[in-house]
């Protein structure tokens, strides 16, 4: 079946504030801008008031708060009748939980093992904490359970419109209340309710039909109270009596044997850590992972979205988060086998997969390719210079005073995690691996915490994300090169472990225990638990990589980004095309973005940031000074009192990256310069709680907090403020300048590389934003379209006079706006070439040509001639060389840009004398 391929798609961030009639207003925007898709965020209904819609309750149901059915309804019509179709951020791996929202988990905690979805969720009924045993741990608690208990933060309430009883903790979290103990509730003062108590205590004698029979006897509960008021008033007495009085524990002893009863275990919320027996999303404790791998599970969750794509309501899915699942490419399988569309076209499936340096994307996964992260960098390395890299090293140790090995710093922040936030899922782990040696007399005396204690080396070591063995039980030989990898490397750094352990768990972890026929061993067994083992590298390499380390190691934070690592200073030129042939070749329709709302900084943060890289003298000068200025305390201060040299340096980055243009003129408006500083403190204290280092968000440093925040309104709106800014503003105003420039080599290479173009909300104009929440802030959508419809005007006057007046006033972001509608037609114009068309590197000569990237595509007889301007920085004066130029195909070219013509050999200065880029066309 030959996929549905969007031309572009636009994606846009759903929240209670824009639902579904905000997105159906902005269609005929959408349509005027040039794509062909509206790339949603998850829509389906998740927990109330969420602002992401990842925490999903129900697969089945749009979100009430978005405008549900009939809202989406609307905006589906509104998107049909402006030609554009949708591509749906999916999420399979977990549920949100928690709270009173998800009817599943609320079932669960209710019956325990025998709830009906209790196989669901990936829950650890028989864990080795003896009181946890048929239990769930519920780690929702902000004190200790018995000092919430007698604080009166945890109540038993009775419903009197489901007829079931709950323990309420702070009356959000839902705790409900096994009915097989209602007769507990009731009591037997009163007669009626010793007679409905009894009803329920009989239940086990009910089996198989407990639940039935219980639901019937709620049934009854209801409509005898809704027929006898005051019986009613009799429950209300008989729950008062459990109900403790505040502040006395004693008082509350009824009500804790009641609930040592139940099948769930309220307790405080860093209890996870250590005993947590069901897979989270990360460490997000009201994030429960999902077994997807089961039909049942599969079915159920797909079943509106299998709709959807089957009537051509959607075209496509994003996954989120494949790496969580048990079996993604048997997941996979199953979804794009399930879902074909009238015309009988697979669904277009993306895949949200952070590749490792050099990884490729499993081949044999039926999907269209990735989310696009390994773009995402590969676009900010080509902009880096690799020149500069020992300048920053040495800037970096100069002002923090030290610089460790980022190899060094990734491993101890990935222990970091396992030793305290993801504790209990390494030692559910090797729990489940020790079974599997006790099996065979060879391995038999491995102690649980000696494979504890391998595990954790391996995993510290291990070079991707994880790999991807299935109950096939055939690695492939990527995966058999990062388990030797990581076997390698915890061999070297733990030689107190007798290597033995290191073979067995080689030989699981590949599946070679099991690779004959007369192993002795459960196949099974050992296939599952190499396969959760799968399940828990990823999640510890991104909490150790993106959420703690990328915030310790700061010599350069552009480099910090979500698919990236902060080792590549910088790519050559002939690794950037490699990477472009590779992907036309086998992943030609794989997504191309530069924002996300994961990614650490916008899209013209990082362009900005790039720009340092040229200036590494003067961007050395300026930090020197700025620290200087703006940190006066004596050497021996309390550490506490002030940011560190390490989080001063990231900081100083930051505000260069992000300061907004209008704060770079000669006069700054004092509520943008606050605005401004509120966003920045808000991405510091992130920045600081994710580091680990003096504050966490688990115990915040308060202290150390507002030190650092201190710093900021010193820098921006406090007592050294004016002083910074003349200081600061030259140097910031060059970079910005520069930087603009990367943005225009960004943008335009982003739209003609191979691969399908995402363009995150709002990004069509400048995006100079920050971690999230900041880059899901509201967008003026209302400004964009009147800014679009002049620039259309303007282009169809005259598209040479137009870009070069952008050009000219490149600081209002119209000339991206431009460039980026101009080149979504032209792919219109062109959607063979763009979509399936071949790559070929051009090199120019001169001794500027390593500056210049040019290559071209063609699909059929149609074909098309990109080149971009590298390296800004080193043209500011002397412009390029005067014989580096690029030798264009046999023909004449026009430049869908400008509208101008070449042909022949073309000096570099005059290629690029409007804008750094030409996207050239032949004519005829």
């Amino acid at each position: 079946m030959k996929p549905v391929t969007p031309r572009a798609t636009y994606r846009l961030q759903f929240t209670p504030d824009f639902g579904f009639d905000a997105a159906a207003a902005l269609a005929p925007y959408l349509a005027k801008l040039g794509v062909s898709h509206l790339y949603a965020s998850p829509y389906l209904k998740a927990r109330p008031g969420s602002t992401h819609g990842y925490d999903i309750t129900d697969h089945n149901v749009f979100n009430p708060e978005l405008g549900g059915a009939g809202g989406f309804a609307r905006m589906s019509a509104a998107l049909k009748a402006a030609g554009l179709k949708q591509v749906l951020d999916f999420v399979p791996n977990h549920m949100g939980v928690g709270g009173a929202d998800n009817p599943f988990w609320l079932d669960v905690l209710e019956w325990g093992p025998d709830s009906a979805f209790a196989g669901w969720f990936d829950i650890d009924w028989d864990s080795d904490q003896a009181y946890l045993h048929d239990k769930l741990l519920v780690p929702i608690l902000g004190g200790q359970y018995g000092t919430e208990l007698a604080a009166g933060r945890l109540r038993l309430k009775f419903d009197a419109k489901t007829g079931s009883f709950a323990v309420w903790a702070y009356d959000t979290h839902m705790l409900p209340i096994c009915p097989v103990h209602y007769g507990q509730i009731l009591g037997d003062d009163d007669e009626t309710l010793d007679h409905v108590g009894d009803g329920f205590s009989g239940l086990p004698a009910w089996r198989p039909q407990v639940l039935r029979r219980a639901e019937s006897l709620k049934a009854d509960l209801v409509e005898l109270v809704r027929e006898r008021p005051e019986v009613g008033e009799a429950i209300e007495a008989a729950v008062a009596k459990l109900n403790g009085t505040e502040g006395d524990a004693r008082s509350w002893g009824r009500l804790d044997a009641l609930v040592r009863k139940q099948f769930w275990r309220a307790a405080q919320f860093r209890t996870a850590a250590d005993d947590i027996n069901y897979r989270r999303f990360f460490n997000i404790n009201d994030l429960a992972g999902l077994r997807m791998e089961l039909p049942a599970v599969f079915d159920h969750a797909h079943r509106l979205v299998a709709t959807m794509l089957r009537d051509g309501t959607i075209d496509g899915l994003r996954i989120d988060h494949i790496d969580g699942l048990l079996d993604p490419k048997g997941y996979l399988e199953r979804l794009r086998a399930r879902a074909p569309n009238r015309q009988g076209q697979a669904p277009y499936l993306v895949v949200e997969k952070i590749l490792g340096p050099g990884e490729p994307l499993c081949p044999d996964w039926p999907v269209d390719g990735t989310t696009g992260y390994e773009v995402t960098n590969q676009l900010l390395e080509l902009m880096v210079d690799p020149a500069s890299e020992a300048s920053f090293s040495r800037v970096y140790a100069d002002f923090t005073g030290e610089l460790e090995v980022f190899s060094k710093t990734l491993k101890s922040c990935k222990k970091l995690i396992m030793d305290n936030e993801m504790s209990s899922e390494l030692n559910s782990l090797a729990r489940e691996i020790t079974r599997v040696a006790r099996f065979n007399p060879k391995t038999s005396d491995f102690t649980r915490n000696l494979i504890r204690r391998a595990l954790r080396e391996v995993v510290a070591n291990f070079p991707v994300y994880r790999s991807y063995l299935d109950f096939s039980g055939t690695p492939t030989e990527a995966d058999r090169q990062s388990l030797d990898a990581a076997i390698a490397a915890a061999r070297r750094s733990e030689t107190a472990i007798d290597g033995s352990v290191f073979t067995f768990l080689y030989d699981l972890l590949t599946g070679d225990l099991v690779a004959g026929p007369k192993s002795g061993l459960s196949r099974n067994a050992v296939l599952h638990a190499a396969m959760r083992f799968q399940q828990y590298t990823g999640p510890v390499t991104a909490k150790g990589l993106e959420d703690t380390a990328f915030y310790r190691f700061n010599r350069f934070i552009a480099l910090n980004e979500v698919g990236g690592h902060p080792t590549t200073f910088g790519r050559p030129l002939q690794a950037f095309h490699d990477a472009n042939a590779e992907r036309a070749e086998h992943w030609p329709h794989s997504m191309v973005t530069t924002s996300t709302h994961d990614t650490k900084r916008g899209e013209d943060t990082r362009a900005r940031l790039a720009a340092l890289s040229e200036l590494p003298d003067a961007w050395a000068e300026a930090a020197i000074a700025w620290g200087k200025l703006l940190s006066p305390a004596p050497a021996d201060a309390d550490p506490d009192r002030q940011p560190d040299r390490n989080d001063e340096y990231a900081l100083l980055q930051l505000v260069v990256g992000t300061c907004p243009i209008e704060l770079l003129g000669e006069t700054r408006d004092a509520d943008a310069v606050a605005t401004f500083a509120e966003r920045i403190k808000g991405a510091t204290t992130k920045a600081l709680r994710e580091a680990k280092v003096h504050t966490t968000w688990a115990d915040p440093n308060e202290t150390y907090e507002g030190a650092t925040l201190a710093f900021v309104d010193r820098m921006l709106t406090g007592e050294r403020s004016e002083a910074f800014w003349s200081a600061a503003l030259p140097f910031m105003r060059r970079v910005a300048k520069l930087g603009a420039l990367n943005s225009v080599v960004q943008t335009v290479l982003k739209l003609t590389i191979p691969g399908m173009p995402d363009i995150y909300q709002g990004c069509e104009l400048w995006d100079f934003s920050m971690v999230d929440p900041d880059n899901r802030r509201p967008v003026d959508f209302a400004g964009r379209a009147a800014a679009l419809d002049a620039v259309k005007a303007d282009m169809a006057l005259d598209r040479a006079d137009a870009i070069a007046a952008y050009a000219g006033s490149w600081r209002d972001g119209r000339l991206k706006l431009a460039l980026t509608t101009a080149l979504l037609a032209l792919r219109g114009d062109h959607a063979a070439l763009f979509a399936d068309g071949s790559y070929e590197a051009l090199a120019a000569r001169g001794a500027d040509a390593d500056a210049v990237c040019a290559f071209r595509r063609q699909a059929g007889g149609d074909e098309v001639v990109v080149a971009v301007a590298r390296f800004p920085g080193r043209r500011e004066t002397a412009g390029f060389d005067g014989e580096t130029a690029l030798a264009l195909p046999e023909g004449r070219w026009t430049d869908a840009l400008t509208g101008r013509t070449f042909g022949g050999d073309v000096a570099a200065a005059r290629l690029f004398e409007a804008i750094p880029a030409v996207v050239l066309v032949r004519e005829g």
